[in-house]
């Protein structure tokens, strides 16, 4: 069987490459996946292709993605909860056109409605639930959510769900605010308006907003957020900062105004047993699904491309060079 995969050899750039798998080696646990849809994590994967990852780790070659969405093609001899044909979440793997993984680490999506090319954005989804989750927000509160890309789109839906009002997101670019606004936020501003934080104290009474999800990763963006946020505020850390370029005077920004900074990064969540504010992986997918089958959650208007993964190398380029790239940019394995 040949396998394809994306791959970055070396910085900047990515292509796609082929190995041999034998399914006969297939072992007892394991259940082996045919990936059909796979969703690119466009600031991660950037950050990654030009040396931003903020992990000492970091190497080449480097393989991108993590959410997709599949079928099974065959299982282990041990395996019972899995059989061919059974569509499937999958995580962690790379972009690439067959996964092998334990069946631990599998989630069967059982509601046959369920388009996979959604489906495949399970996993990323799973982000902005966790940091919105880590909120505790409660009906009636403010909400801004700095930033509209991927992450920022997905988390005002949920901060809508969970009783946001007024709900404001910010972003610099229009289209994404005017999508924003779309997909459930009361109010877009652009946060380069010299009135920005005036404009948020006058949507909420003067106050400031009671949570903010600050996705866009920036610490400029984080410092003015601050200045946004209600005495005793929360601000949840969902996009990862990968340059610090603005100082923050912690004292006047968080400490005075009793402001609470929280972590929101995925790899801080329970592993087994989901708690209040903090649920587990394979608890963020069953809900992510059940909104998404019940239409209270939508995937669609955010895929701006599906493409064949045959075109790895120019999306990748687009993705490094291009200011503001396409949104939810979607590899189609069946092209291949």
């Amino acid at each position: 069987m040949k396998v394809s995969y994306v791959v970055a050899k070396s910085a900047g750039k990515a292509e796609l490459a082929h190995f041999d798998y034998d399914p006969a080696s297939l072992k007892p646990n394991e259940v082996l996946m045919k990936n059909e849809y796979s969703v690119i994590s466009a600031g991660t994967e950037r950050a990654w292709l030009i040396g931003q990852s903020n992990n000492d780790f970091q190497s080449f070659p480097y393989h991108p993605g993590y959410s997709a969405a599949g079928h099974v093609l065959a299982v282990g001899s041990d395996v019972k909860d899995f059989k061919e044909g059974d569509r499937v979440i999958i995580s962690g793997a790379g972009h690439r056109s067959h996964t092998v993984n334990d069946a631990r680490n599998v989630y069967k999506i059982k509601d046959d409605s369920i388009d996979l090319a959604e489906a495949a954005f399970a996993y990323i989804v799973t982000f902005p639930m966790l940091g919105v989750r880590k909120l505790r927000l409660d009906m009636g509160e403010s909400v801004l959510i700095a930033g509209q890309g991927i992450l920022g789109l997905i988390a005002v839906q949920l901060a809508s769900l969970s009783g946001a009002i007024p709900l404001i997101v910010a972003d610099l670019d229009p289209a994404r605010r005017a999508l924003g606004l779309k997909l459930g936020a009361d109010v877009a501003l652009d946060p380069a308006a010299p009135d920005y934080v005036e404009q948020i104290k006058a949507l909420t009474d003067g106050q400031g907003v009671n949570a903010v999800v600050e996705v866009t990763g920036n610490a400029i963006a984080l410092k003015q957020s601050l200045r946004c946020t209600a005495k005793m505020g929360r601000v949840s850390l969902l996009g990862c900062t990968r340059v610090p370029d603005a100082p923050i005077d912690f004292y006047r920004d968080v400490h005075l105004p009793g402001i609470t900074l929280i972590g929101a990064h995925t790899s801080n969540r329970p592993k087994v047993d989901s708690c209040h504010g903090q649920w587990t992986e394979f608890d963020d997918y069953r809900t992510f699904l059940k909104y998404l089958g019940a239409g209270k959650l939508q995937i669609r208007p955010i895929i701006s491309e599906i493409v064949s993964p045959a075109k790895a190398t120019e999306v990748y380029d687009r993705l490094v060079n291009v200011k503001n790239p396409p949104l939810g940019i979607v590899f189609d394995w069946k092209q291949l």
